[in-house]
């Protein structure tokens, strides 16, 4: 009898859960719409690291582990950030039950294949700080793109992302932020002009 190892099926999951629960929502974003963004922002802000400030990240390993970056959701759920960072003591907490999660997955894999993912799960490694900017980026994008929809309930969250974002030591960050940001806040049309990119 052949072993069924589940962990793919699991992680195609993400598409169910929507984040943002406490929020009022012009557009539902599910976790794995999230977790594409992440990756793209994150791939983005290795390469600019790499090419204007002289880093030496891994554009692909920084993608790869902003996809699996919130798969562990799948078993926790979408935690809302201000219940996630009430208190040192919840934070801690919440970590623990994350890794209880990701061990959870890993043994839906082969033991052969789950040495691969462990670090990806857990998000360990000289990319991680990408990520998590990248993560924040994409929460600061969604932010962005509410309010353009007239949605104000993100005008809270606008700020205190685009404050944690100016604390960042990544300078493709601030970079980011500068060149490519202001986009997002611009309709299809606006995007398109060719006098856009003069």
């Amino acid at each position: 009898m052949k072993n069924n190892h589940h962990f793919f099926a699991m992680a195609s999951r993400m598409k169910h859960i929507n984040r943002w629960g406490l929020m009022r929502n012009t557009h539902s974003e599910s976790l794995s719409e999230h977790s594409h963004e992440t990756a793209v922002l994150a791939h983005a802000l290795a390469v600019i690291e790499n090419r204007y400030f002289g880093g030496n990240y891994r554009p692909d390993h920084a993608a790869a582990m902003a996809l699996f970056h919130d798969t562990t959701e799948i078993i926790t759920g979408d935690l809302p950030t201000p219940v996630k960072y009430y208190s040192t003591e919840l934070r801690e907490a919440y970590r623990s039950v994350e890794n209880a999660a990701a061990d959870r997955l890993l043994a839906m894999l082969p033991k052969e294949l789950r040495s691969e993912y462990d670090p990806l799960l857990r998000e360990e490694g000289v990319e991680a700080p990408i990520v998590k900017a990248a993560d924040k980026l994409s929460a600061l994008i969604k932010c962005i793109e509410e309010q353009r929809m007239g949605n104000q309930d993100f005008a809270s969250a606008e700020l205190a992302l685009r404050a944690a974002l100016r604390q960042c030591p990544l300078q493709s960050v601030g970079f980011f932020c500068e060149h490519f940001l202001p986009s997002y806040a611009l309709t299809l049309d606006e995007q398109s002009s060719p006098e856009q990119n003069l």
